[in-house]
Order: C-alpha cells, then sequence, then structure tokens
C-alpha cells in the first residue's frame, strides 16, 4: 500500500487541502479531480490502484469542498477550480516531467477536468466518468426556483454496495446540504459544449466512464451529446 502525504497551498481564494500518493520510478502521473460536495479522500481505492500499476497519484479538495476554504460546495467561479487544479497539475508534472500525465475526474471533477483540458492544456490524456457534461434538466430546472429545495444527494444513489452509501452519510468533510444555485457551473457546461476541441488540432487520448446499470432513457444521451465536441481520441 502507498502512504499518502497531505499539505496546503495557498489557492485563488483561500487555502486548499491537497493529499498525494507517491511512487519513486512512476510510469505515470494522475492527477485527480472530486465530484460535488465530496473530498479527495475518498478516492483512496482510487489511488491505492493506480499506484500499484505504476502511477504516482496527486489530488485536491477543490474550494468550498473538503479541508479546502470556502463556501461549502458552492461553485461561484468556475475558473477558480482551474486555477487551484492547474498548481497541482504543474507540480505533478515538474516532479514528473519524464513520463505521461493524465487527468482524471468524476461527475463536477469530470466537468472541471474536461474544461481544463479545453482552456488549460498540456496533458497527456483525459479520463471522465459520469461528467456533468451535456446538460442536466433536472438541475437546470432547480436554477429557475427560489429558494431551490432541499434535494441533497442520495447516498444509496452512489453506488449498488451499501457500504458505499454509508461511508457518504457518515464522512463529517462530505457536503451534506441542498444542491447549491451553480450559473456558473451551467456557464461551464456550456462552454464545453461550444468547444474548442481539446488539444487544438490533435486529438487527445481520452477515456469516458459511465455506471453498467442503465438509467431512464434519454439521460445517458444528453450527457453523450456533448463528448463528440471533445474530439478525444478513445482507441
Amino acid at each position: 500500500m502507498t502512504a499518502r502525504t497531505t499539505d496546503t497551498f495557498a489557492g485563488a481564494r483561500g487555502t486548499v487541502a491537497t493529499v498525494d500518493w507517491p511512487l519513486e520510478d512512476a510510469r505515470r502521473a494522475v492527477v485527480i479531480a472530486h465530484g460535488y460536495g465530496e473530498h479527495i479522500g475518498r478516492y483512496e481505492h482510487v489511488a491505492q490502484d493506480l499506484a500499484a500499476h505504476g502511477a504516482a497519484v496527486y489530488g485536491l479538495d477543490h474550494h468550498g469542498h473538503g479541508g479546502s476554504e470556502g463556501e461549502r460546495a458552492l461553485v461561484e467561479d468556475f475558473d477558480v477550480y482551474l486555477d487551484d487544479l492547474e498548481q497541482v497539475v504543474r507540480r505533478a508534472r515538474a516532479e514528473h516531467p519524464d513520463v505521461p500525465l493524465v487527468l482524471l475526474g468524476h461527475s463536477l471533477g469530470g466537468l472541471i477536468a474536461t474544461r481544463y483540458a479545453q482552456a488549460r492544456g498540456g496533458l497527456d490524456a483525459l479520463v471522465i466518468s459520469a461528467p456533468v457534461i451535456g446538460g442536466n434538466p433536472e438541475i437546470e430546472a432547480l436554477l429557475g426556483m427560489d429558494p431551490i429545495p432541499e434535494v441533497p444527494i442520495p447516498p444509496e444513489a452512489l453506488s449498488r454496495d451499501p457500504e458505499v452509501g454509508r461511508a457518504y452519510a457518515e464522512d463529517p468533510l462530505v457536503y451534506h446540504g441542498p444542491f447549491k444555485r451553480a450559473e456558473s457551473l451551467f456557464g461551464a457546461v456550456r462552454a464545453v459544449n461550444e468547444g474548442p476541441s481539446l488539444g487544438g488540432g490533435a486529438r487527445l487520448p481520452g477515456r469516458h466512464a459511465r455506471g453498467a446499470q442503465r438509467d431512464e432513457p434519454g439521460r445517458g444521451a444528453r450527457r453523450r451529446r456533448g463528448i463528440p465536441r471533445l474530439t478525444l481520441s478513445t482507441t
């Protein structure tokens, strides 16, 4: 098992907490962007599996999440996420300059990772899991409500493994409140859908992953709508 190290840095709008899983002679470096309301510590199992396959792993708690400063789970300025993530990406590149650098993002982190690849670049591959891409009419409808009703993420919806939901519900670093008004988030979704494609004229190697269990008709299609615009090479 790879030992983890924790640290902080001065982010765009306050202190940002980080967790690294360092590995000597790494064959690749992977930076993880976590999802809405959670924190990088929930990705311990992911990091350990990546490390077992030769990756040095880096992660951060996004602004307003986990151990980082900021109002809890408020997506007020999407560029703050990109600015903070860029510091981690640059450090990963500096510490492992001769190996591929991969950015992995889940859910909100998938949107952050995708927008980062579009706006900042400098990656060798992109992996996105259940990304907030292509629009979500249910969440968009919440933005028109005042106040937004309390509809926190139900733990049982996270996984078919009940232990995952239990750990989420009992985690004090997870935000358990209702979804917050997030015009900046949907601005980022629109920016992803409008382009530019990733990697300029080249095709950025990438992978889009989603759960094996099928959801209601149309939802997966809406999310996939944004994927062809990314110019990913998935081979």
